[in-house]
C-alpha cells in the first residue's frame, strides 16, 4: 500500500491559537477535527501544496511558513506521511470555502476535541510552548531578589516556560526557591520547570525536570515521575542521547555569541539546523537570543527560542 503524502499547516496567530478545521461526515475519518491541508501533487513541493490547498479550503495565501515536523502514520486501509509546516502570516481572513466549521483554539484546548490519529503528534509538539526563559544568576538563598524577579517578568503573549536554574544555591534553598516560582508563575499560566537532581525536584513539587548536558550523558533511563523532563545539548550526540532516552525537549546552544560565555564559539544557524535535522525531537535555540528570534529560530527548524537575558527586564525595573 503507498504512503499518501500530505502537506499540513499549523496555521498560527500571534496569541499562539491554532486554526482549525472539522472534516466533513463522508470523508476518511470523517466529523473530526484536523489541521488544515492535502494532498503533494506530482511535481509539487510541500510548500507548493500547502498554499494551494489553503487557498482552496480558506481563501488565505500563506507569506510566511517554516518546517515542523514530519510524520509517519499507519490506519487501517491507508498509509499516510504528513509533512508538517507552520503558517504564521498570510493574506485573507479564513473561512470555510467547502462548508467546514472553523476554530481557534489554544493548545490546551485541542486536546479536549476528537482529531485523526496522525494529528496526535501535533497537538503534543503545540503543547511546547515556543519560549522558555531561564532564570537569571542570583546571590545564593536570595528568596526576596528572586521574588521580585519572577513579579518584574513579562510573560509573552505566544506562552512561556520558565526553567529555574540556579546553580549556586544549596538543595534546601533551591526547594523554597522552586516552591516560590510554582506558587508565582502558576496562576499567570506559567509552567515552571527544576533545573536540578530529581530528589531535589520532587521534594519541592516539581513535576517538570530539566538536565545539564552532563546528567543528561549518565541516564541510563528517562527520569520518573515527571510529566516532562528536557535537555542541554551542545553537540549531535546529546542531541541523539535526549532522543534515545525520549526526553519531551532540548536545548541546543550557543547559537549566536553570548556575554555570559564569550569564549565560546557559537554554532550559528547553518549548523544549528544540520544537527536538527538528524533527530526527532523539538529543539529550542539558546545563546545569543531573545523573542524577536522566534521567527528565524522556526525557519531554521526550531520549536522556539530560549533564554536568559533577553526576556527579562532590566534590575530595578518596576514590576
Amino acid at each position: 500500500m503507498a504512503r499518501l503524502h500530505v502537506a499540513v499547516g499549523v496555521i498560527l496567530d500571534d496569541r499562539q491559537r491554532v486554526l482549525v478545521a472539522r472534516r466533513a461526515a463522508h470523508r476518511h475519518q470523517g466529523g473530526r477535527w484536523e489541521f488544515p491541508g492535502g494532498k503533494v501533487e506530482p511535481g509539487e513541493t510541500v510548500v507548493q501544496a500547502l498554499c494551494r490547498e489553503l487557498e482552496e479550503e480558506l481563501a488565505i495565501s500563506p507569506t510566511r511558513t517554516s518546517p515542523m515536523m514530519r510524520i509517519e502514520h499507519d490506519y487501517p486501509d491507508r498509509r499516510v506521511s504528513l509533512d508538517v509546516h507552520r503558517v504564521s502570516a498570510w493574506r485573507g481572513e479564513p473561512r470555510g470555502l467547502e462548508g467546514q466549521p472553523l476554530a481557534w483554539l489554544r493548545a490546551t484546548e485541542l486536546a479536549r476535541r476528537p482529531f485523526p490519529q496522525a494529528n496526535l503528534p501535533i497537538i503534543r509538539r503545540l503543547a511546547l510552548p515556543p519560549f522558555l526563559i531561564i532564570t537569571e544568576p542570583l546571590a545564593p538563598g536570595d528568596l526576596a531578589g528572586l521574588a521580585r524577579r519572577l513579579q518584574s517578568l513579562a510573560v509573552p503573549a505566544r506562552g512561556a516556560w520558565l526553567q529555574l536554574r540556579l546553580p549556586d544555591w544549596d538543595d534546601r534553598a533551591y526547594g523554597r526557591a522552586l516552591a516560590l516560582a510554582i506558587r508565582t508563575l502558576g496562576p499567570r499560566g506559567v509552567d515552571v520547570t527544576a533545573n536540578r537532581s530529581p530528589a531535589v525536584a520532587r521534594r519541592a513539587g516539581g513535576h517538570a525536570l530539566h538536565l545539564n548536558a552532563r546528567a543528561l550523558m549518565a541516564c541510563e533511563a528517562r527520569p520518573e515521575g515527571f510529566v516532562r523532563v528536557g535537555a542541554s545539548c551542545h553537540s549531535p550526540e546529546e542531541l541523539a542521547r535526549a532522543e534515545a532516552l525520549g526526553l519531551d525537549y532540548a536545548l541546543l546552544s550557543p547559537v549566536a555569541a553570548t556575554a555570559s560565555h564569550p569564549r565560546q564559539v557559537p554554532l550559528g544557524w547553518e549548523r544549528f539546523r544540520d544537527w536538527l535535522g538528524r533527530v526527532d525531537l523539538p529543539v529550542y535555540a539558546l545563546g545569543g537570543l531573545g523573542p524577536e528570534a522566534l521567527e528565524l529560530a522556526w525557519a531554521h527548524g526550531a520549536h522556539g527560542v530560549a533564554g536568559i537575558r533577553g526576556f527579562w527586564p532590566p534590575r530595578g525595573s518596576p514590576p
